[in-house]
C-alpha cells in the first residue's frame, strides 16, 4: 500500500504552474496521479505525444481550447480527457488559479516539465522536444 501526503510528494514547476506528483513510474502502478495548479492569467499550448491524460477540476476556473477553436469551460466537478493526444490550449482563470487532479498513462518518471516555446507556436511536451523549439 502506498500512502503519501501533499507535503511529501515531488513538486515540479511545469511552466505555468505546479505539478505535485503523488504516483510515479517507480511506484509500479502504471500511471501517475498529480495535484496540478495552473496559474491564473496563463495560456499554455500543450500536446502529449507519449501520454494520455485526464484532468478533474477540484478548484478554480479555466478553459481548454481545442485546435479547431472549440472552447470548454473548466470548473469544479468537470473532467476533461485527452484520449487522442489532443493538442490544446490550457488557460488558468482570469482571477483565480485552476486546480486539477490529473492522471497520466504511462506513468511519469517524475522530473518531466513542459518545454514552452517562446513563440507560443509549438506545443509544450513531455518526453520529447517539440519540432522547432
Amino acid at each position: 500500500m502506498i500512502i503519501r501526503d501533499l507535503e511529501d510528494v515531488k513538486t515540479v514547476e511545469w511552466g505555468n504552474g505546479l505539478s505535485r506528483r503523488f504516483l510515479l513510474e517507480a511506484d509500479g502502478m502504471g500511471y501517475t496521479v498529480t495535484d496540478t495548479i495552473v496559474n491564473k492569467g496563463t495560456k499554455t499550448l500543450i500536446e502529449y505525444a507519449n501520454h494520455l491524460e485526464a484532468c478533474y477540476c477540484i478548484e478554480g476556473r479555466g478553459k481548454v481550447i481545442e485546435m479547431d477553436g472549440t472552447e470548454h469551460d473548466i470548473f469544479p466537478g468537470r473532467i476533461y480527457a485527452l484520449d487522442k493526444h489532443d493538442t490544446h490550449w490550457l488557460l488558468g482563470g482570469e482571477d483565480e488559479d485552476l486546480r486539477l487532479v490529473c492522471m497520466f498513462t504511462p506513468a511519469l518518471t517524475g522530473d518531466e516539465a513542459h518545454r514552452i516555446s517562446e513563440s507560443g507556436i509549438h506545443p509544450s511536451v513531455y518526453g520529447e522536444v517539440a519540432a522547432g523549439s
